[in-house]
């Protein structure tokens, strides 16, 4: 096969803009293509930042030394549409992945990050599905000036995956028969969330029903059917959300009118949006879909990351019944912190005895393993300074303590005061572990003068991509 100028800006152009498109979404993430245009075709590998590095058994394992990768699919003899349900996907860990026939293209399985904080990898697989569908059009077309605008609209399809993915859940759940329409749902949810009452933002709940579920709801109130108000009317749904908020009542929308204000479950197949402030939920049956925040769908759970810090605690001479307790206490002041928006730092301390720290020391340790303990321990990370805890003990041992340390090479002037005194703490002393809340959300996980939770940099997409080697070659070489 040759890969002539056209193939090659098709195969960049939609690689950027999926990948461009899932930085918005979830935050920085790769993009890798496995691929062969026509049947007799080898398979073609193209990663240029390194995502599929470290799979290559489990990929040599499925594409090269078996045919489980062509399990479940059709003839490509007899390929009319696009049929990813019966492409078995790989099982590659901390990767989502999708793949697929087309008439254009005889293979290809598309592959992402799988974030850890991620709500479901449902949208991500359609926006993998789009992708698939805009290469395959593009090879086939060969139309040049359609290849920008290709990228274009690939960057733009967080609303249409989270569209596509609702409509197959519901459709595969309760059959293709719905009166929903979900685009006006969406559409109707950015407008409410962007819409401040008396400088306020929306909270609350806001159910979206079948219409012919409605009546199952138990309801606490329901508008006459000629005074429903329009759910088109954000202005008018915002300010009706104000009855709901900070509280277990509904408001309830069949997607066109306001129904009502009701309480208790909702029927099978229902939408259902929280408002609170800034951000919100959007959850299908009582399972997260996704969320939002200035006006864009966002793929975040906004749970605070403290994955490194887990991986640091198994390198601590600690049984497991320890780090447990230890992860779990820290893991529940952090989501105090986050859920009530103060910023704090966290000095956990493996020493025995303890470091001494400038501070508020207690006169009697708290075990945070007790509930009402643990809610003290929260409260106080608000004071100025750190919480000081045992690692060995899960014990709060001081409060109001205060990290200093010389200066050194790998501060970052572009953070504040407590991330930069936290990093200057533990290159003064590197056994110890300082995690930092900030007040807007991130969670910081210090070690040894650096900051271990910070994501990695991955090498530049290049401007023009090179001709991709066969997997076999890749494989065996480690280029792509």
């Amino acid at each position: 096969m040759v890969l002539d100028r056209h193939h090659m800006l098709s195969l960049h152009n939609v690689l950027e803009g999926l990948r461009l498109g899932l930085c918005d979404f979830s935050g920085p993430s790769r993009v890798a293509l496995i691929y062969a245009q026509d049947p007799g075709d080898p398979l073609r590998v193209v990663d240029p930042q390194g995502l599929l590095a470290g799979h290559e058994p489990r990929l040599r394992e499925y594409y090269l030394d078996s045919d489980e990768w062509r399990q479940g699919l059709p003839d490509p003899a007899h390929v009319t549409f696009f049929d990813q349900a019966r492409s078995k996907r790989v099982g590659l860990a901390g990767i989502v992945s999708l793949g697929g026939r087309s008439p254009g293209v005889s293979y290809q399985m598309w592959f992402t990050d799988r974030h850890v904080n991620l709500c479901s990898p449902g949208p991500t697989r359609r926006w993998l599905e789009l992708a698939l569908l805009q290469f395959s059009h593009n090879l086939a077309a060969r139309d040049l000036f359609a290849l920008d605008s290709a990228a274009l609209m690939l960057q733009e399809m967080a609303p249409h995956a989270v569209h596509d993915y609702i409509m197959d859940e519901r459709s595969h759940n309760h059959g293709p028969d719905t009166r929903l329409r979900v685009y006006n749902i969406l559409g109707a949810i950015m407008q409410i969330s962007k819409t401040p009452e008396e400088g306020a933002w929306a909270r609350g709940h806001l159910a979206f029903v079948e219409p012919a579920r409605l009546p199952r709801l138990h309801y606490l109130m329901r508008f006459p059917k000629a005074e429903r108000p329009r759910l088109d009317n954000s202005k008018h749904v915002r300010k009706m959300l104000q009855s709901v908020e900070r509280s277990r009542r509904l408001l309830v929308s069949d997607g066109e009118h306001i129904i009502g204000i009701a309480a208790g479950e909702l029927p099978p197949s229902s939408l259902c949006a929280l408002f609170n402030g800034r951000h919100g939920m959007l959850f299908m049956d009582d399972k997260l879909v996704c969320s939002f925040s200035d006006g864009a769908f966002q793929s975040t759970n906004r749970k605070p990351s403290l994955v490194n810090l887990e991986e640091a605690l198994l390198e601590w001479p600690l049984d497991t019944d320890q780090r447990d307790a230890l992860f779990g206490s820290v893991s529940r002041i952090v989501a105090f912190a986050g859920e009530q928006k103060y910023g704090c730092s966290l000095i956990v301390d493996p020493y025995t005895p303890l470091l001494p720290v400038s501070g508020h020391t207690l006169e009697t340790p708290l075990p945070l393993e007790i509930d009402e303990h643990l809610t003290l321990a929260a409260a106080l990370a608000k004071v100025d300074g750190a919480l000081h805890l045992s690692a060995t003990s899960n014990q709060l041992c001081g409060f109001a303590c205060l990290m200093d340390g010389p200066c050194f090479p790998g501060e970052d002037r572009s953070r504040g005061a407590r991330y930069n005194s936290a990093l200057r703490f533990t290159y003064s002393h590197p056994e110890l572990i300082v995690v930092v809340v900030s007040s807007d959300r991130p969670v910081s996980v210090m070690q040894k003068g650096a900051d271990i939770s910070r994501p990695p940099v991955w090498p530049a997409v290049p401007s023009l991509l090179r001709p991709p080697a066969t997997l076999a070659h890749w494989l065996d070489t480690g280029q792509s």
